[in-house]
């Protein structure tokens, strides 16, 4: 399951409005072995596509070294599709290069460009083969490790 706040949720459903109608990336790091989505980063499509994205290679290398340099790594990868389903296609599942993240896919056909409805769905991607898992969106993280200590706690899914 990705645990998201709600605040990086909403980042990434603006980013992927405001590059429509080509496709938006980015990252959201987290302290390693946390599997905590922290902080945005907002990438540029090099690609400029309607229909693929493609990180810039030296933007990458220095997301990397800064990850490393914080302790960090790729908890969320993201991207959107302009025109489908948020479902990983043949492309992103042969790109899909670290197993322990979580890929996240927003859809903003139909109208979601603007202010409809999205479509955001997460991904695991290990060696081709790609399992949908469920995304609690909390308002804070801290309401983790509450509804962890209270089995009674509600978080809030995604909308």
């Amino acid at each position: 399951m990705l645990t998201i706040d709600r605040e990086i949720r909403d980042a990434i459903i603006a980013h992927a409005r405001r590059d429509h109608p080509d496709e938006a990336c980015g990252v959201v790091a987290g302290p390693i072995g946390t599997d905590r989505p922290e902080r945005f980063i907002p990438m540029l499509n090099a690609a400029m596509s309607t229909t693929f994205y493609e990180f810039d290679s030296t933007d990458l290398l220095r997301l990397y070294r800064e990850m490393d340099d914080n302790d960090e790594e790729p908890v969320v990868i993201y991207h959107s599709h302009t025109a489908t389903e948020a479902y990983p296609s043949r492309t992103d599942i042969n790109l899909a290069q670290e197993p322990g993240a979580h890929y996240v896919l927003v859809s903003t056909r139909d109208g979601g460009a603007q202010s409809g409805d999205v479509d955001f769905r997460s991904f695991r991607i290990v060696d081709g083969q790609v399992t949908e898992e469920e995304v609690s969106v909390v308002e804070r993280y801290d309401d983790v490790s509450e509804a962890a200590a209270t089995p009674s706690a509600n978080l809030r899914k995604a909308d």
